[in-house]
């Protein structure tokens, strides 16, 4: 005799590409599939790359109260009351082998607190792209100098914005950090800045899927209770831990070959947590 599967009971979304288009807006379809949702006893929950002050305004206009994860996983946060669950921050020698390797490169820096963003000149060009982040984002004299490091206790990770060659160097600068941070590397893709590539590293141990994990297990649902949807390569580990996983039909193959499924929805026309609710038997 064959046993049925559980019923999903927990439905988490990315943000930025996936319930929100290009220009930061919830798309209708999938407001009206979360309302529903919620209505029926279904959770949902946000698992995103921003901070939390980038991500409180879009949770709070859907009514969700319960923990979130900010910083893809670094960062969990109650919207009820804005209270810190889980604050990941690099560990010191990880912090300070980061630190070096990006003080000893050309590339624009952006140093991640748990809800703020430095950078200095060099970064300039670049901060209008993470305002959706955070808007807490300020403007020092040199952003890789160990003392502004010091004194911003509890980094929990850095972006470094510049030439394929300048973030490959960065990365090589890294290798002796291999198991303490978990960089990525991706081209910009934005317009203004097309051309550039982009490093992002944050604590090994803190992944949107640690996140989801955590946030399941607060809530009593068993992973296989789970549906994840996104659209990003921050969004595979994830997909990994969930019981059934989406990905958005403009994300890249290695996304979509992470995903147990993938959706007719893209950034563009919206609906898809929409679709995936549909498809899970949730809505």
């Amino acid at each position: 005799m064959t046993t049925a599967p559980r019923p999903f009971k927990l439905l988490a979304t990315d943000l930025d590409g996936t319930l929100l288009d290009a220009n930061g807006a919830i798309h209708a379809c999938d407001r009206e599939a979360i309302v529903e949702l919620r209505r029926r006893g279904v959770g949902v929950t946000i698992v995103t790359g921003r901070m939390y002050s980038g991500t409180r305004e879009v949770a709070q206009s859907l009514c969700l109260d319960g923990p979130i994860g900010c910083l893809d996983g670094s960062a969990i946060v109650a919207v009820r009351d804005d209270r810190h669950l889980v604050s990941r921050s690099l560990a010191e020698e990880a912090g300070r082998a980061l630190q070096e390797a990006l003080a000893g490169g050309s590339a624009a820096v952006f140093v991640l607190g748990h809800d703020e963003i430095f950078h200095d000149a060099r970064g300039v060009p670049f901060a209008p792209y993470l305002r959706g982040w955070t808007p807490r984002i300020s403007h020092v004299d040199d952003v890789t100098l160990a003392s502004r490091w010091d004194a911003q206790a509890g980094v929990a990770g850095a972006i470094a914005v510049g030439t394929k060659d300048e973030i490959d160097a960065l990365i090589r600068d890294l290798a002796r950090t291999a198991g303490l941070v978990a960089p990525v590397v991706f081209p910009v893709r934005r317009d203004a800045v097309a051309g550039h590539w982009a490093m992002m590293v944050r604590d090994a141990g803190a992944t949107k899927g640690t996140a989801l994990e955590w946030i399941a297990a607060h809530h009593g649902v068993e992973m296989d209770e789970v549906v994840a949807v996104g659209d990003w390569q921050n969004d595979i580990p994830m997909f990994r831990v969930a019981g059934r996983s989406f990905a958005m039909a403009h994300a890249s193959d290695e996304v979509k070959a992470a995903a147990s499924e993938h959706l007719r929805a893209d950034v563009t026309t919206g609906g898809g947590i929409a679709e995936a609710a549909e498809r899970s038997g949730l809505l």
